[in-house]
């Protein structure tokens, strides 16, 4: 369940943390971006290269992955994304909920927009380690040819490694994360500066008519580069969703200063060598690359692709817990990595998922050049719902005239749509990849939805208002319990069935009953002071409901602690916390299609239990058995 409520914005960072926060956006947010030029340049020029490459290709292609660069990251998301932050926190989740905010809760063509989205970004999360860990390995075969039948083995052996780390926790290498990857760029720029005097009419790819006319002179026959072309803007969506970790100021600098002066420079420099050295088109990255240092510079690319990988499984896993707790996917277990960060998590589920799907990719696809295919189409999509729920951010939120909310949004909008067709073509070589995962993920949370929706209605059906017991209750004679008991509900209105159970079994109410709701609003984050609102009910009785925002950790105990300022009673050691734990059957006639009721009754199974979610003392917690047929 979902809610709206006023919280207190998040304060901005300290003027002595910025340098801090900037070389951390740099490993973090700009990890995966930062290993496109291991591949974008080359897919770009061998789609080209069918008839011969020219020089007026090379530059032309350049130039389009130079101006994609401004126009979608630093336009789009450097500029404007990253002014709709939702108190301080960003991404697909953060911005739906700002524009379900502008045009109210029931806007389902909202929903369905963010809910894509997200659903997209999970293909994008099994291919970017894939694609990544790959392309970088592959530099082993430049070192010694004989290397070459090592390349999907190591590559299967450090995502093996990787994905098995996540449960420990990566709060103490992640520290290196930043340092690492401003060495990377800084290689990056000095390689591509090193370049520049092979053909200095490289520089020409500055202009943008030069992309211009590469795309007017072939036609449709551009699609297949422009598809390739994308792959230099992957990770963009990584400056938004990343912000509430760094904040707005270091992202923006750091793009500007480091990132995308050193990209540029790269992608100049692997076009001036191609164009002097036509030969160089096999691997144009590293063959850029001195041969004493190319071993060193497959290291550190390799170190550069995990921490992009990295950084994607991360998202991941926030991107779960934000849908967990906005009621979209049914509780998985959360494991908190860090006691100093609330944001260090980890989702054992999700992990291994993850990485099944990653090691079919490689094992499917045992190159970057074939995987490249099936990379686009994820990322697009995701982009293209950001951009119509930024316009309605914009329009409503932000209270712009429509022509100029139209005028900004459409051209980004445009150019992003020839990406998604362009990448559309790709579907028979790979491009059905993410399809297919954001399909599989939509339908697992339009079905998580409704069988939620319908399970609520049933509860409501099946029992009795919580008033009406309550006055009953005040005229009985049952037996009265010392202590308090808590029985949790997802409807305030009526008895929780805990709490039927446990008068129908053992015939007492105890001296205090709080009957308490789990909300969250449509914020990152809920202020401490408007965490907890009380309803007293009679002198026994009090309705509690408590709301945390869709980033926040789901501490109940806490929150209750907290509460006992506004007059709560409430001691943990005098307290029990009283559970419905639900098991489901499928009905003979189902409100939902058998295909749908057999997912959801799988969903509901595979959700972790509220004692742990709720982070309850196990030895103060009493489950109840209930079973539904739905």
């Amino acid at each position: 369940m979902t809610t709206t409520i006023d919280a207190e914005p998040v304060e901005g960072q300290p003027h002595s943390r910025f340098w801090t926060l900037m070389l951390g956006s740099i490993g973090v947010v700009y990890g995966d971006i930062g290993t496109s030029p291991l591949y974008a340049l080359r897919q770009s020029l061998v789609h080209a290269a069918d008839d011969g490459l020219t020089a007026d290709e090379t530059i032309g292609i350049v130039s389009l992955l130079l101006w994609s660069l401004t126009l979608i990251v630093t336009v789009k998301y450097v500029l404007l994304i990253l002014r709709a932050d939702n108190r301080g926190e960003g991404g697909t989740l953060s911005l739906l909920a700002l524009a379900r905010q502008a045009v109210g809760h029931r806007s389902m063509a909202l929903v369905v927009l963010g809910v894509a989205g997200a659903a997209l970004f999970y293909g994008d999360a099994i291919i970017t380690p894939a694609i990544s860990v790959l392309s970088a390995v592959e530099g082993l075969e430049l070192v010694a040819p004989e290397f070459s039948r090592f390349v999907v083995p190591l590559t299967v052996v450090i995502l093996i490694v990787l994905f098995a780390i996540q449960s420990h926790g990566t709060a103490r290498v992640s520290a290196w994360f930043g340092p690492i990857t401003l060495v990377w760029f800084a290689v990056m720029a000095g390689l591509g500066l090193a370049h520049l005097g092979d053909a200095p009419i490289i520089l020409t790819a500055i202009n943008p008519v030069e992309a211009g006319r590469f795309l007017l002179s072939h036609g449709a026959g551009s699609f297949a580069v422009i598809g390739s072309v994308f792959l230099a803007v992957t990770g963009a969506e990584a400056l938004y969703a990343d912000m509430g970790h760094f904040g707005r100021r270091p992202i923006q600098i750091a793009w500007s200063a480091v990132v995308f002066p050193s990209l540029a420079l790269n992608y100049l420099g692997q076009g001036a060598m191609v164009l002097a050295r036509p030969e160089t088109l096999e691997n144009p990255f590293f063959l850029m690359v001195p041969t004493w240092a190319l071993l060193p510079v497959v290291v550190l690319a390799t170190l550069a692709t995990v921490i992009a990988s990295q950084a994607v499984i991360s998202g991941a896993f926030s991107l779960t817990q934000q849908a967990v707790q906005l009621g979209l996917m049914p509780r998985f277990e959360v494991r908190h990595t860090s006691e100093a960060q609330v944001g260090q998590i980890y989702l054992p589920k999700v992990n291994w998922l993850l990485l099944l799907g990653v090691l079919v990719l490689v094992f499917a696809f045992r190159s970057s050049d074939a995987l490249g295919n099936a990379y686009g189409i994820a990322v697009t999509g995701t982009m293209v719902s950001t951009s119509l729920m930024a316009f309605v951010v914009f329009w409503r939120a932000w209270q712009w005239p429509l022509w100029r909310a139209v005028a900004v949004v459409a051209p980004l909008l445009a150019v992003e749509m020839v990406f998604l067709g362009a990448n559309l073509m790709k579907i028979l070589e790979g491009g059905f990849v993410p399809l297919m995962v954001g399909g599989a993920m939509s339908a697992l949370i339009a079905t998580w939805v409704r069988g939620s929706a319908l399970t609520q209605a049933k509860t409501r059906n099946e029992t009795i208002p919580l008033s009406d017991l309550v006055g009953m209750l005040a005229r009985s004679s049952a037996l009265t319990a010392r202590g308090t008991a808590v029985f949790l509900t997802s409807e305030p209105s009526v008895a929780p069935s805990a709490l039927m159970h446990n008068l129908k079994h053992n015939h007492v109410v105890h001296e205090h009953n709080l009957i308490v709701t789990v909300d969250y609003a449509m914020l990152p984050h809920v202020a401490e002071d408007r965490r907890v609102v009380l309803k007293p009910i009679d002198e026994r009785f009090t309705q509690v409901t408590v709301t945390f925002g869709y980033m926040d950790d789901p501490n109940l105990p806490m929150a209750l602690m907290q509460a006992r300022k506004s007059g709560i009673k409430f001691d943990i050691m005098s307290t029990s916390f009283f559970l419905s734990r639900r098991s489901f059957k499928p009905a003979v006639q189902s409100q939902l299609p058998r295909w749908q009721n057999r997912l959801y009754i799988a969903l509901a199974r595979q959700a972790t239990d509220a004692t742990s979610f709720y982070r309850l003392p196990s030895n103060r917690v009493v489950e109840i058995g209930q079973q539904f047929t739905i």
